[in-house]
């Protein structure tokens, strides 16, 4: 059974302006009220354990905030993990939170969408649309195809 907001207010105060959670009463006989709540998870996350169950303490923000579970996944904006204040958290669909991702380990260009095609000597631009990859067009520098990248996802809403 998942907590209730009535519960959650009833033990943990949280500032919206820093994202921390604190006990109003005494967790355990080593949590004392006043104590600040969570501990990371293997994933970089605050977790926080409420009546022997794990939350995740961006889940329990957004609940505390708005009086409702989110209807997605709750997203990082700055995509720091720990900093879960409510003006950094938005409810996203899964496609959503995807975009909001560093750049992946194999990227070259430094630039999101853009990749280097040796066959044509040139910067490539690509986006993904309704789960298909769009080729924006060809450009001669990687600022270029990003300059292109990103006015494509300004056009489509996709950036936050």
């Amino acid at each position: 059974m998942t907590i209730q907001v009535s519960r959650l207010r009833e033990l943990l105060h949280y500032d919206p302006d820093t994202g921390v959670f604190t006990w109003i009463k005494t967790a355990a006989h080593r949590v004392p009220a006043g104590t600040v709540a969570g501990a990371l998870s293997n994933k970089g996350y605050l977790r926080i354990q409420i009546d022997r169950k794990i939350y995740p303490a961006h889940r329990l923000a957004w609940l505390y905030v708005h009086g409702t579970w989110p209807r997605g996944f709750v997203d990082h904006i700055n995509r720091n993990r720990v900093d879960n204040r409510i003006s950094n958290l938005r409810d996203v669909n899964a496609s959503q939170n995807v975009r909001n991702c560093g750049l992946r380990a194999t990227n070259t260009s430094g630039y999101k969408g853009v990749s280097y095609w040796t066959e044509r000597k040139k910067w490539a631009a690509q986006i993904r649309l309704n789960g298909k990859n769009k080729l924006l067009g060809m450009f001669a520098t990687p600022e270029e195809a990003s300059a292109a990248y990103k006015k494509a996802a300004e056009t489509a809403n996709l950036e936050h």
